[in-house]
């Protein structure tokens, strides 16, 4: 049950090419990857006025990533990250944008 401006998606975010960075950044471009893969294909950059663009806000600063993805990322190490996670995204009217693990059923 969706509520009212609420837009939510399972995205898988592939991460295949973090491997080609070298071993100790992996993790932390990782990260970075999966915040502008959201962005992108949740329309981020519609959701920034005027105000935003002229104090600098990029659209990946409207993307909050839960502890939970974090610790997928990490849970291998600085040097192992996945090659490709799946992650439930929730786009709420005001803009912001959560990314958390998908619930199991």
């Amino acid at each position: 049950m969706a509520e009212e401006g609420m837009e939510k998606r399972i995205i898988v975010v592939p991460l295949k090419k973090i491997r080609d960075v070298p071993r100790t950044s992996r993790a932390n471009l990782a990260i970075k990857e999966i915040r502008r893969h959201v962005a992108k294909h949740m329309k981020a950059r519609d959701s920034l006025d005027d105000e935003d663009i002229e104090k600098g806000v990029k659209p990946e600063d409207k993307v909050w990533i839960d502890a939970k993805v974090n610790e997928a990322i990490w849970a291998r190490g600085r040097e192992k990250p996945p090659v490709k996670i799946t992650v439930k995204v929730v786009k709420f009217e005001d803009g912001l944008i959560e990314v958390s693990l998908p619930e199991e059923a």
